[in-house]
């Protein structure tokens, strides 16, 4: 990821905001972020960030504790991952798009692992 705010001098008062999050789900996988600021104008609202992590043992463990199996539980925390960004998408015919190439390629990966 390398995404550019850009806030030129005539764009007073802009309120702007960025975050890049990132779920890790091997161990050999990596990610490069590198969200970036660029303003000019000097009456304004701006941040960005950026998030990288690994789903969380104790998250899987809670859901383990309540009757489901590990890898059941990390798919419902991936698809909860996922379906936070999805959702914020206000076109419902992209939405449903994206949803779609989710749920195929969930398929292919576990055809793949049976």
């Amino acid at each position: 990821f390398n995404g550019k705010v850009s806030v030129p001098q005539a764009a007073q008062l802009t309120n702007a905001a960025q975050l890049n999050r990132n779920l890790l789900l091997s161990p050999k996988a990596r990610v490069d972020t590198k969200p970036q600021l660029e303003i000019t104008a000097d009456n304004v609202k701006c941040s960005h960030g950026a998030t990288v992590s690994q789903l969380e043992a104790d998250e899987v463990f809670y859901l383990q504790s309540r009757g489901l199996k590990e890898t059941d539980a990390r798919n419902l925390l991936i698809d909860a991952f996922v379906a936070e960004i999805i959702n914020q998408i206000p076109l419902a015919s992209l939405r449903q798009r994206l949803s779609e190439t989710v749920i195929s390629s969930k398929r292919e990966r576990n055809n793949v692992q049976q």
